[in-house]
């Protein structure tokens, strides 16, 4: 065995062979071995994990608003890589939106990863955006390196990322199936949410009214026929209607290319635990029933969605107006990062699944959605973004104590289960100090 430069040493290694006692060495970043827990493997640093500790992939979170430049009231890119990296994930990709300006043509591309390279702790990687009169842009996108498009079926929330009509769905569709390059899909009707109630004042439940199931069926159900017709990928985002589920696996079944998320606050709380004027809760789509979440939870077991990852849109403490508690003015997004991985957790072994089926879900099938090569799981040749993982201990949330920029954050004195003790990136330890994470390109990863 040539040279190593660290050694871990596990009773609990978290491998595509399952949970095994293993010795795993890392060469130059990247995983070179990976041998019994006795094997007299030597390096300059040697790690032993303790009994209580799970070594485990890092985690790739798909979804994360980083907001810079712009916005970088609401976050940046170190006090997101930050937060990611104090709650096991490695890995990030950038949404095009919320950032000033977003990215929607190279030259916008260019202004975020000049923001972004000094800063960031973690590795990170870029999604372009696809609005009405972008186009003839998109294919320069997809040279420089972006991972996929994003577009919205609605009002995005900020006016400089119009969104796409189903017609222009369907061109962007047909243009980017040219070069098989994946649409990411904000899936709610403009149409039924026009129709929907107002949201009004303090209630949940007014809110709920507003954005019904029935806009995120019409519109997953736009974009599999779309899909159908062009052959184009596609990736409906953040799915909270349980209803969507039968259409998306029979799509499937028929050849369309479709894939699906869900996020750990639609599998963690109902609307029936939300107070009035909790608006900390706020999201789009929004937070469903409990009887939706437990549905949710069996298209994870069934394996019609396809992974879970944050949604991760913060903003600052006052557009969330906590202080009047109004639905229908507030910012609309739920910060996460840091704890994503033990609110999944939590949720997920008290339904009979294991860490295997968390870091599938969070790590593996993020990493493929993205097709990036080197990420997701921790084997031969991948690069070793591990994480050191109490499952067994428990602690109670305090936004204070998270590292994303702004505290507010529906968590906040939630008892979970499950401690990050430490975070390697390529081998080496992030500090939460020293920047060392990476930009990445499509095919580069």
């Amino acid at each position: 065995m040539p040279e190593l430069d660290t050694v871990f040493r596990a009773r609990n290694v978290l491998t595509t062979a399952g949970m095994v006692p293993r010795c795993v060495g890392v060469r130059d970043g990247t995983i070179v071995a990976i041998e019994p827990h006795d094997a007299a493997l030597q390096a300059p640093r040697t790690v032993e994990v303790a009994d209580d500790e799970v070594l485990m992939p890092g985690l790739v979170d798909t979804h994360v608003h980083v907001n810079e430049p712009g916005r970088t009231q609401w976050e940046g890119f170190a006090s997101a890589t930050r937060a990611a990296a104090a709650g096991g994930i490695t890995t990030i990709l950038d949404m095009p939106l919320n950032s000033v300006p977003p990215t929607v043509d190279a030259a916008a591309l260019a202004v975020k990863r000049d923001a972004a390279r000094p800063q960031c702790h973690i590795d990170v990687g870029f999604w372009g955006g696809a609005v009405p009169g972008n186009r003839s842009q998109l294919r320069g996108l997809h040279d420089a390196g972006v991972f996929g498009f994003k577009c919205f079926l609605l009002h995005s929330g900020v006016e400089e990322f119009p969104h796409l009509d189903p017609d222009g769905l369907e061109e962007d569709l047909a243009e980017l199936a040219g070069f098989d390059a994946l649409m990411i899909v904000h899936a709610e009707d403009s149409r039924a949410i026009d129709r929907a109630p107002s949201p009004r004042g303090e209630s949940y439940a007014h809110f709920l009214a507003s954005r019904p199931r029935g806009a995120e069926n019409v519109a997953v159900a736009e974009v599999i026929e779309r899909a159908r017709w062009t052959g184009a990928r596609v990736h409906v985002l953040h799915l909270s209607s349980s209803d969507a589920l039968p259409m998306i696996a029979s799509a499937r079944r028929e050849g369309v290319k479709i894939s699906v998320e869900t996020c750990p606050h639609y599998l963690v709380f109902s609307a029936e635990q939300i107070a009035d004027g909790a608006t900390q809760f706020k999201c789009c789509p929004p937070i469903r029933e409990a009887g939706n979440r437990e549905l949710l939870w069996r298209g994870l077991r069934d394996g019609v969605i396809d992974c879970i990852v944050s949604d991760h849109s913060p903003s600052t403490v006052d557009l969330k107006l906590l202080d009047t508690g109004d639905f229908g003015l507030a910012w609309g997004g739920v910060s996460s990062l840091q704890v994503s991985l033990p609110a999944v957790w939590t949720e997920a072994r008290s339904r009979g699944f294991t860490l295997a089926d968390v870091s599938r879900w969070m790590a593996t099938r993020p990493a493929e959605l993205a097709r990036m090569t080197r990420k997701g799981l921790l084997a031969l040749g991948y690069d070793a973004d591990v994480v050191v993982f109490a499952p067994d201990e428990a602690f109670v949330v305090d936004a204070a104590h998270l590292y994303h920029r702004n505290p507010v954050t529906p968590y906040h004195g939630r008892a979970l289960a499950g401690v990050v003790r430490s975070t390697w990136l390529r081998g080496e330890p992030v500090d939460l100090t020293t920047p060392r994470g990476r930009l990445l390109t499509r095919g580069g990863t």
